[in-house]
């Protein structure tokens, strides 16, 4: 291809040579053009010559210009593409160069990691597919293998294979068993934690009534002093004083409705004062009695004020009872066994603080501490005990009535709990329960 445009060129260059050579011979142009043709040496030197018809001048030169430019163009694209194979043949010789140092490389380095030997160094060019089949042929060959060992050990546990069928449907009956023995699992584990904290609670209630009745056990077992039962004795304060009281050794625990009850006897005026009272710390006025000057008697919880209709200034015994819960702030006033009150929104929703002081006869200002003559009880208290739950009125009546006699599970009346303070004050045997009736 290249020799016949060398040639075309050639002849163009001739061509171009004799037209010149004629001009400048100083031969006059009589407007004809040569043509040069090649003869066969073995032709016929006279065979005739086939004119062609003759061209217009100026035409014919325009043509051979488009037809250089033409071929020209035609050469240097060629040269570009020549330029360009050469550059892909350069490239490709040193890759396939690369290839072979490093089939050497592989073949011949035995401490080469297999890393190494699967690295790719020729870039763009792939592995032999040949030897990719082969591989995958080997892994698939080999899983093969372990899935017939793994057949092959079930087979042997089980004395025979089982069908996909019933293998797919045994595995599905084990998830849902072992799904439905996890949920009994938590089941078993909720009903533990629900058991766990009422036994707790149960053996709280328990210990507390246990340890009640030890303590009066140790207290029959002693003989009771000069008291025909433990709880046979009453509190004496005679003088409105600030320093004559009683005070009992155990404390409260945290308690969301109680029963206060006790047998009180008085005929101070104006007002019986205080006879009973608990401070925590922070709130002095958790739980009060109070009856001063001529206001009702008045129960306190948390500060906040419910007035009873109780009514005990006559110098005579009289059982009176208190109860009160969390739920709603309710509470029931009980004299002699007969509910007289009740009324609701008594710091509502509150639980009696623990860890504080019992005191009988003073109202604290501060936790066991400065009192206030003005406010001191002036009579008689016995048998103050009480429960961390509301007491039924049959309960109470029982106790009012001298049927029964039960302590306190929280706060029983002990010689042993009651500590008397100030001289005046003093513990006495307390009269038969019948002689302490209205009636009697």
């Amino acid at each position: 291809m290249h020799a016949g445009m060398f040639s075309v060129l050639y002849g163009l260059l001739c061509f171009c040579a004799l037209g010149c050579s004629r001009q400048t011979s100083g031969q006059p142009d009589d407007g004809k053009r040569y043509i040069c043709r090649a003869v066969p040496i073995s032709g016929d030197a006279s065979c005739p010559v086939t004119l062609l018809p003759e061209l217009n001048t100026g035409g014919q030169e325009e043509e051979l210009r488009n037809t250089v430019m033409q071929l020209r163009e035609t050469i240097l694209q060629q040269k570009e593409n020549i330029s360009k194979q050469q550059g892909t043949i350069s490239e490709l010789t040193t890759k396939l160069s690369l290839c072979a140092s490093a089939t050497d490389d592989r073949r011949y380095d035995k401490a080469g990691s297999w890393g190494k030997d699967k690295q790719n160094t020729m870039g763009d060019v792939p592995r032999d597919p040949n030897d990719t089949i082969d591989s995958l042929r080997k892994t698939m060959q080999g899983l093969k293998d372990r899935l017939e060992n793994l057949e092959q050990m079930r087979a042997n546990v089980s004395g025979a294979s089982f069908p996909s069928e019933l293998r797919d449907l045994l595995q599905r009956r084990l998830s849902q068993l072992e799904k439905q023995l996890l949920k009994k699992v938590n089941n078993l584990e909720e009903q533990k934690s629900m058991l766990s904290n009422a036994t707790a609670a149960y053996r709280m209630k328990t210990e507390s009534t246990l340890n009640a009745l030890v303590e009066r056990i140790s207290e029959l077992e002693k003989g009771g002093g000069d008291y025909k039962s433990p709880e046979q004795f009453k509190l004496s304060l005679p003088q409105r004083t600030n320093y004559l009281y009683g005070r009992i050794t155990k404390s409260l625990p945290e308690m969301y409705a109680f029963t206060l009850c006790m047998w009180i006897k008085s005929s101070a005026s104006p007002g019986i004062g205080t006879p009973f009272s608990y401070g925590v710390p922070g709130q002095a006025n958790e739980i009060v009695l109070i009856e001063w000057g001529n206001n009702p008697i008045e129960l306190l919880i948390n500060d906040k004020v419910a007035q009873l209709p109780l009514d005990v200034r006559d110098g005579r015994w009289h059982h009176i009872c208190m109860s009160w819960t969390t739920r709603d702030g309710q509470w029931d006033a009980y004299q002699d066994g007969q509910k007289l009150g009740s009324g609701d929104n008594l710091a509502a929703w509150h639980p009696i603080k623990p860890g504080g002081v019992i005191i009988l006869g003073q109202e604290q200002d501060v936790v066991g501490g400065r009192f206030d003559a003005g406010q001191a009880f002036v009579g008689e208290l016995s048998q103050v005990n009480i429960w961390d739950r509301v007491l039924k009125p049959a309960e109470i009546k029982s106790m009012a009535n001298c049927s029964s006699y039960f302590p306190g599970n929280v706060i029983s009346w002990l010689p042993s709990t009651v500590e008397v303070f100030g001289r005046g004050a003093f513990k006495r045997p307390l009269e038969m329960c019948q002689e302490r009736l209205p009636n009697a």
